[in-house]
């Protein structure tokens, strides 16, 4: 090999980290939000208000119910209209939903949020089929990024020593994991309630 191998490997190991820096920021946050899926909905920001109207009628027509509702919460037309006596349901195509029973309304409305929507959108690759692709060229940068960092810098710093212990504690964690864990089966019930939850 030439003798200057380590700095062409050093000069592409440059380029392709900026590359990937896009995709790192990407793939990391929306990995960070998935990983707490449990502890609150990485895609929506839900909110919740209360208002306070004049009771319907038992005898008011469903049109003037529903013209009540709305024009306490200012959401327009709605979508789906549940009415029964004094109780008020409305449906809206973004999600909003509203019930009023007696004198009470509660508006319950969920915003994307910003950025991490469209990240975790990508993460789980469920757009065309062209992302498939362009994920799989970021998995092998990474692979490059991870295989050509071993032989970066030779010496006690390198592989001979410092680099070795410090990939052996790299490959040491998730294993040790894995065995202390009792592996997937060992949770095989909770990685499908995970998959329920985050399934379209």
């Amino acid at each position: 090999m030439p003798k200057n191998w380590r700095a062409w490997l050093r000069a592409i190991h440059r380029d392709t980290g900026y590359i990937a820096v896009g995709f790192t920021l990407i793939y990391a946050l929306s990995g960070l939000a998935i990983n707490h899926i449990k502890d609150w909905d990485p895609n929506f920001h839900a909110a919740e208000r209360t208002l306070t109207i004049t009771p319907i009628a038992d005898g008011a027509s469903d049109a003037d119910a529903v013209a009540r509702v709305t024009s306490a919460t200012g959401l327009g037309k709605p979508d789906d209209i549940y009415r029964a006596g004094d109780e008020v349901r409305l449906g809206y195509a973004n999600g909003t939903q509203v019930s009023a029973i007696g004198d009470q309304v509660t508006v319950q409305q969920r915003s994307p949020r910003f950025f991490l929507r469209v990240a975790n959108w990508l993460h789980y690759n469920r757009g065309k089929k062209a992302w498939t692709y362009v994920a799989d060229i970021y998995a092998v940068m990474l692979l490059y990024l991870a295989i050509s960092g071993l032989f970066m810098i030779k010496g006690r710093l390198g592989l001979r020593w410092r680099g070795a212990l410090l990939v052996g504690a790299g490959i040491a964690v998730p294993l040790c994991y894995v065995l202390w864990s009792g592996g997937p089966e060992a949770h095989r019930g909770d990685s499908d309630t995970v998959t329920s939850r985050v399934s379209p």
